[in-house]
């Protein structure tokens, strides 16, 4: 079975964006592919700066992902930072790159549009990712498009690797990019939904404060009794991601009047609770166990860190360096 691989970087709450465009799309992965998970809390240090916040955020994704049913005993999960390897194989390979490749990295080049002064962590962002997959022989990684260049690379890097100390063969798999169709989710006031905006809806947020942000999505203005579009609708788009079924019922009952955008609400609201309310439980009491997700992170390192280690044995052998 091919091997999918997912990075998560820990640097913010997880919202229910962040559930119907990533978290879901991913675990479902595992229907088809022997899958690997990692918290990628190394790639967070280029812009997280305190240590609080960043084991708060581990715990925070390694408990989300669990509640929304990734299953450590079926899959890996695990933190970046628990494989030395990867460190080790990321100077190994940086010292096959040219420093343009680097350069024309699109962070770094954003960073640079925006008059900023970039750490070197971001200029060598593409190089870690590069050893993230290839340390264990990832047939296949789940990216958006902005990340596609980034995963070029690391398939370009392993070909030069497999060429000059491999006899072109394939020590380091090729990579393939997986860009599923991720969907645009909806904030509150109808821009992509960001925690930067301010619109976005908490994933676990309790069912009265959920009921009370989707109460304030903005709908349009039409009587009651009006016919009204379903399409245009911020409520129907979500509604529409998260459960199609219902989403269809509703459309049928707006485009026929006598049905408000109050109705039209508290309908996903009750859809939203249905899905979201019991991985709350779960969620809640993963993390105030952080001892347990301890345990399964380190479970998910030690399988991970064997996968990683006879890769360098490979690497080293063939490098020379015993």
């Amino acid at each position: 079975m091919k091997i999918s691989l997912t990075g998560i970087k820990p640097t913010a709450t997880p919202h229910l964006g962040n559930y119907l465009g990533a978290i879901r799309p991913a675990l479902k992965l595992s229907e088809s592919y022997e899958t690997l998970y990692f918290i990628a809390d190394y790639h967070a240090l280029t812009t997280v700066r305190d240590a609080g916040e960043m084991r708060g955020h581990i715990y925070d994704v390694a408990a989300t992902w669990l509640a929304c049913g990734l299953d450590p005993e079926s899959t890996l999960l695990y933190r970046q930072s628990d494989i030395i390897e990867v460190f080790e194989l990321s100077w190994i390979l940086s010292c096959l790159l040219a420093t343009g490749q680097l350069e024309r990295g699109h962070s770094y080049k954003d960073a640079l549009a925006k008059g900023g002064s970039p750490n070197a962590g971001v200029f060598n962002y593409p190089v870690l990712m590069a050893a993230d997959i290839l340390l264990y022989g990832a047939h296949v990684v789940p990216v958006g498009k902005d990340q596609k260049q980034h995963l070029e690379l690391a398939r370009d890097v392993a070909q030069r690797f497999n060429h000059i100390f491999a006899n072109d063969e394939e020590l380091l798999t090729l990579p393939e990019p997986l860009i599923g169709e991720a969907p645009l989710v909806p904030g509150l006031d109808g821009e992509k939904m960001s925690k930067s905006r301010g619109n976005s809806i908490p994933l676990f947020a309790t069912a009265k404060k959920l009921r009370k942000m989707v109460m304030s999505i903005k709908t349009g203005s039409e009587a009651l009794e009006e016919p009204k579009d379903p399409d245009s609708s911020t409520v129907y788009q979500l509604c529409k991601q998260l459960t199609p079924s219902i989403a269809d019922e509703m459309a049928t009952k707006l485009r026929a009047g006598g049905y408000g955008w109050g109705h039209a609400k508290q309908e996903f609201f009750e859809a939203l609770e249905a899905e979201l309310g019991p991985k709350r439980e779960v969620y809640e009491s993963l993390r105030g166990d952080t001892a347990k997700l301890d345990a399964i992170l380190a479970d998910g390192a030690a399988r991970a860190r064997a996968r990683a280690q006879a890769t360098m044995t490979e690497v080293r052998k063939a490098i020379g360096i015993s």
